[in-house]
């Protein structure tokens, strides 16, 4: 299998700064300012970032660069997304508590 296609668990800043096009130092900066972000450390103290990681710091790129959020709105609009995702899943599970009462009820009038 070809170096390029092995799935990697964890990447560097500098690969991670590659992918985004962004620095390394942006990305350590962006650390400081979004506490949705904070990558792990190896033993050797570097910064090791998973596909979360990553997807967190594009997530933050596309913010700031793309749709020009300033880092307070872009704090603003991860919260907001996040506290929608919790609703989604409070519901989802609501829906799934609502069918299996629904499921056992039917049963007891069979």
């Amino acid at each position: 299998m070809p170096e390029d296609q092995i799935e990697k668990l964890y990447y560097s800043i500098g690969e991670v700064s590659e992918r985004i096009n962004q620095k390394p130092h942006v990305l350590r900066y962006w650390e400081e300012e979004f506490d949705v972000l904070s990558p792990r450390k190896n033993r050797a103290g570097r910064r090791v970032y998973t596909d979360d990681d990553i997807e967190t710091v594009e997530r933050i790129r596309r913010l700031l660069k793309d749709e020009k959020y300033t880092i307070e709105g872009a704090r603003q609009a991860i919260r907001r997304n996040d506290r929608r995702a919790d609703l989604r899943a409070e519901a989802a599970d609501d829906l799934r508590a609502l069918r299996a009462l629904l499921v056992d009820l039917r049963d007891q009038l069979d």
